[in-house]
Formats: structure tokens, C-alpha cells, sequence
């Protein structure tokens, strides 16, 4: 048996270098071993990562240069311990990727292959179990396939959390000839890349599902919809389907059962409303991507007007492992109400930045501070926001929530696709409102006013307080006019737009009051309210402040000193400063 050298080729290992790493394998490739680039591994913070099997041996932070000796060491059943991961308390080296504390707490059923197979590689899917789920489902009734997804209580991964058997349901009782299944891919959030790393590190995982619920709801065209920013997704999709087709998994007589069933692949120009189910049809269409009214249902009258369904891409990842386990092992994992797990991307001021993928139920506190190895450089953690742009902040004193999908609700906030923004004292809670308010500005549609109208409104409030020009009743106005925009809107966007300006009113109020009151920002973030200066008893002289300075503002001729009308508020030798020396 060859040793097998597993190298992410995900796109954040890629900027660490990866590409680099793997050549030099290649240059020195020999019949004792086989390297291959794989999806994400998920561990982002210390890329390029590396697994060695046998003994799934974990390196991190890969050189090219480290090439030859980490092949000399496997080649003698040895381990190379300069690139094992240090555990951060006891200091020992983390041989086993299972012994690395960012793993430890993971359970994987969507990325489960992630990171094992080559994307582009049919054969190491089916060598891992793939597409074992269709075969089973082949054998099975439709109406048998849905009641398991249905006690399986599998929700919709993409924000919703609507129960993905009633949808399944509905469709399969519809009476039509004609039945689309479709898998939405437009993920837009910031900070958010958990279906692009499915697509493009595990695409036959998707397609299994999808094909299974087509075969359960009686759809011959699926569509896949990503947007276009995602190319090596849409490759690796497209390569995909088209060994899929190869394989007798899709097209006509599918395994010999007489189901035919193909799959296409639409590429989204970028608008963030195209994540909404209707904006998405017309889409697809050929239409202008807007939201339609709710009073008919997609089941009813979805994709050119048939029967649809609409799933995200986690949702259909969930669905090969369901089907071959069955729902009651699926429910043994997470809550009563939220079975399963959920992948998160965990990023923002937090140590462990990457790809993960937790039980339902775990609690923020786990995620941040045992996953994610706490706040970087361990400044005081402030809040979390999840559910991307139309999610809530949560504060530190719930870092104890369970992460469910009707827990995060409660709280202002929502799962979402599975954002996760950590965020330290120095974020501004008000800038934070005014930054995701203006990016749902833009990605508008436009099409009805509360949304259109009410939006604008509310930056312009925020944007008045961050200058310092605030009036206290702007917190009222702040208030009403959030609440009205998500009673009235049209669709999702609009409805949940105002959550982390609302989110952020109800916890973090004093930091509002502060700006318009004081002028004032506690963060050192908003330019119009905060001076950096130098803390002469802390600061050690280091220099490392004067040579981040873009402008030169800051000399040193004994002690540091900020060069005030130089000075443009970057913030830059505060992010630089390791000894809290630069205050505001």
C-alpha cells in the first residue's frame, strides 16, 4: 500500500502556498507514494495542512523546502515533529489529526470525505462509500425515501431551517407531469465559504443527494445554482456530473432502475437577493432575480411554474448519509429539535480561523474558545454574529446558548448558512450595524420600498452617529423604523435586513449612547470620535508602530509620539502594538 500524502487545495491553503508545496512532491514523485490535493481539511489558520497516511499524521504550516524531509521521515515510519501542532496549553506536539484540539470537539457527516478525496475523482468517492446512499434508495420506495427524511428531522441548512421532509412531501403529492429539484449554491454572506468548500471539495456528495431526492419527489432536471465568483466550484461540479454521467448515476436509467434523472449547472451573476428562493427561479429563467410574493408556494408553483423543490447544498449533503444510516442514528446527533450537525465558517478575532463542522447543540463557548482557541491575542471576546448579513451580535453573557436553530432566534439572531464572525473590544457595535446595513443597500433588489426606502434611512442614522453628529432621539427612529422594515418587507432579505442594527440595540445600547452623548467610540474605530496616543509606561519602544504607520505620523526620538494632525485614524499601530501601549 502506497503512503498517501493529503495536501488541502482549498483556497486559503492555496494562499499559504499549497500549489508550491504539491509541485515540489511531484518533482520528487516515486513509486512508494501518491500525493493528491484534496478539499478543505478545515483548519485554515495553519495552512498548507498536510495528512500522512497510514497513521493520519497532521503537519501544518508546509514549506516546499519541508518536502524532502517530511518524505525521508515517512519513508522510514518516522514523523517529522517540527511540523506537528503544538497543543497550546500542555505544549505537546499533536501527532493524530484527532489529537489536535481544533478537531476534537467536531462531529463530520457533510464533510465527512472532505479532505479526503480529490475533488475531481469519482473513484475516490466511491471507494469511501459513495453514492452507496442511491443505491439504497433505488430499492426503496419514494414515498418511503421521504418519511425517512422526514423522521430523520433534517432542516434546511441554508438560513430557514424549514423541515426538509414536509417540503419533500408536498412535492411528491403535487400532480404534475413535470417536477424540478434545486440546489442552491449562491452563497454571498461575508465571511461565509461553507458551500464553496463543499462544492469544490466534495461535488459528488451534493449530486448523491440531490439525485436521491429527485428519485423521492419524481423530478427528471435538477439544477445546481452557483454564483459565478465560485469558478473552481463549477469546475469541479461540472467534472463531477459529467463522470456522474459517466458512471450510470445520472441520465437515463439510472443503475438500471428505469429513473432518469440529469442534472445542470447555472452560474449566478453575484446578487446577494438570488439566495432567496424566487429571486432564484427567475433567475434560472432567465428573468430579473426578484423576490415574488409568498402566498403561492414553490412546492406548487415554483421553476417555470411546477412543482420545485429548493434545497441548499449542506441540506442535499446530509441527505447520502441519512438514507444509508437511517433517521434514527441521524437524530441520535444534535437536539429534539435540531437534529444533525451544522458546518460553520468560523472566522474574525478568533485564533483558529476555518472550516468546521459541530453537533447541533454545542454552545458558542465551546466553538470560540475550544475549537476556535479563543480571541487573538487574547483580547476580551465582545460578540459573535451568526447568520451572515441579516443575523443578530450575541454578547458574552450568552456564550452558553446552544447552537440551535430556534435558540439563536430567541436571541435576535439566526443559524443563517453558517456564518460565524467573532468579533473583540475592538469592534464597534454601531460601525458593525452601519457596515452590514449598507451592504444590504447594495444588494437590494429594489422592489419594494420598506426594503428600498427604509434601509437608506437607517444607514444614513448610523452613518450620522458614527461622524458624531447623533441626536439622542435617533435611537427611537433607529428603533421603529428597523422593526417596520421587517414587518413589511417583501421577502427574507428585507425581513431580517435590520437585525444587527436591532440586535445591536438591544445589547449593546450604552455603545449608541456613547457616540451620540460623548462622541465617543469605546472601540477606536470610528474615525470622527477617536485619537490614538501612546501609553508611555507600557510601551516598550519596539518601533514596530513607527513602521507600520502608512502616513509617518508616528517618530521615535525617545519616546513614541503621535504625530496628531498626521495621524488618519487607521488604527494600524494598535493592531501592530503587542503590549496594549497604543490607547484611545
Amino acid at each position: 500500500m502506497k503512503t498517501q500524502f493529503l495536501l488541502c487545495g482549498d483556497i486559503g491553503c492555496v494562499g499559504y502556498g499549497s500549489q508550491e508545496v504539491y509541485q515540489k512532491f511531484q518533482e520528487l514523485q516515486a513509486d512508494w507514494f501518491e500525493v493528491r490535493f484534496t478539499g478543505c481539511l478545515g483548519f485554515c489558520a495553519v495552512g498548507p495542512v498536510l495528512e500522512v497516511n497510514p497513521g493520519k499524521i497532521f503537519y501544518h504550516k508546509v514549506k516546499p523546502a519541508d518536502v524532502p524531509e517530511i518524505l525521508e521521515t515517512a519513508k522510514n515510519g518516522e514523523t517529522l515533529e517540527r511540523l506537528l501542532y503544538k497543543h497550546p496549553e500542555t505544549k505537546q506536539p499533536c501527532v493524530r489529526i484527532e489529537e489536535v484540539p481544533f478537531y476534537q470537539k467536531q462531529k463530520k457527516i457533510v464533510l465527512r470525505t472532505n479532505g479526503q478525496v480529490s475533488p475531481d475523482s469519482i473513484d475516490d468517492y466511491l471507494a469511501l462509500g459513495g453514492y452507496d446512499g442511491l443505491r439504497k434508495a433505488l430499492t426503496m420506495q419514494p414515498e418511503a425515501i421521504v418519511d425517512e427524511i422526514v423522521k430523520s428531522g433534517l432542516r434546511g441548512r441554508g438560513g430557514g431551517g424549514f423541515p426538509t421532509g414536509r417540503k419533500w412531501q408536498s412535492v411528491l403529492k403535487a400532480h404534475s407531469d413535470v417536477k424540478y429539484i434545486l440546489c442552491n449554491g449562491d452563497e454571498g454572506d461575508p465571511g461565509a465559504f461553507m458551500d464553496r468548500s463543499v462544492m469544490q471539495g466534495t461535488p459528488h456528495v451534493v449530486l448523491e443527494g440531490m439525485i436521491i431526492g429527485a428519485y423521492a419527489i419524481g423530478a427528471h432536471q435538477g439544477f445546481i445554482y452557483v454564483r459565478d465568483e465560485y469558478p473552481q466550484a463549477v469546475a469541479h461540479l461540472q467534472k463531477a456530473i459529467e463522470d456522474a454521467r459517466a458512471k450510470n448515476f445520472l441520465g437515463n436509467n439510472i443503475l438500471d432502475s428505469s429513473f432518469n434523472f440529469d442534472i445542470t449547472i447555472k452560474r449566478g451573476a453575484g446578487a446577494f437577493v438570488c439566495g432567496e428562493s424566487s429571486a432564484l427561479m427567475r433567475s434560472i429563467e432567465g428573468k430579473i432575480g426578484e423576490p415574488n410574493e409568498k402566498y403561492v408556494h414553490a412546492s406548487e408553483q415554483g421553476l417555470w411554474g411546477k412543482p420545485t423543490v429548493l434545497n441548499n447544498v449542506e441540506t442535499f449533503a446530509n441527505v447520502p448519509y441519512i438514507l444509508l444510516h437511517g433517521a434514527e442514528q441521524y437524530k441520535q446527533l444534535g437536539t429534539e429539535k435540531s437534529p444533525g450537525t451544522k458546518v460553520f465558517c468560523l472566522v474574525g478575532k478568533v485564533k483558529n480561523v476555518g472550516l468546521i463542522e459541530v453537533e447541533m447543540g454545542i454552545t458558542l463557548r465551546k466553538v470560540i474558545f475550544d475549537i476556535g482557541g479563543g480571541i487573538v491575542k487574547d483580547r476580551p471576546f465582545k460578540a459573535v454574529q451568526t447568520g451572515g448579513p441579516s443575523g443578530g451580535c450575541i454578547p458574552s453573557q450568552y456564550l452558553d446558548t446552544p447552537i440551535d436553530f430556534d435558540s439563536l432566534v430567541a436571541l435576535g439572531s439566526m443559524m443563517g448558512s453558517g456564518g460565524m464572525i467573532v468579533m473583540d473590544d475592538c469592534d464597534c457595535m454601531v460601525e458593525v450595524a452601519r457596515y452590514f446595513t449598507k451592504f444590504l443597500i447594495e444588494e437590494s433588489c429594489g422592489k419594494c420600498a420598506p426594503c428600498r426606502e427604509g434601509l437608506i434611512h437607517l444607514n444614513h442614522l448610523l452613518e450620522r452617529i458614527t461622524h458624531g453628529k447623533g441626536q439622542p432621539e435617533d435611537l427611537q427612529k433607529l428603533e421603529k423604523l428597523g422593526a417596520y422594515i421587517a414587518e413589511s418587507s417583501l421577502c427574507g432579505l428585507g425581513k431580517t435586513a435590520p437585525n444587527p442594527l436591532l440586535s445591536t440595540l438591544r445589547y449593546f445600547r450604552e455603545e449608541y449612547v456613547d457616540h451620540i452623548k460623548h462622541h465617543h467610540c469605546s472601540a477606536g474605530v470610528c474615525k470622527a470620535l477617536t485619537t490614538f496616543m501612546i501609553d508611555q509606561e507600557k510601551c516598550t519602544q519596539c518601533g514596530a508602530c513607527v513602521r507600520a504607520c502608512p502616513v509617518s505620523a508616528i517618530s521615535q526620538n525617545g519616546n513614541v509620539v503621535i504625530d496628531q494632525e498626521k495621524c488618519i485614524t487607521c488604527g494600524e499601530c494598535r493592531a501592530v502594538c503587542n503590549f496594549n501601549a497604543v490607547i484611545w
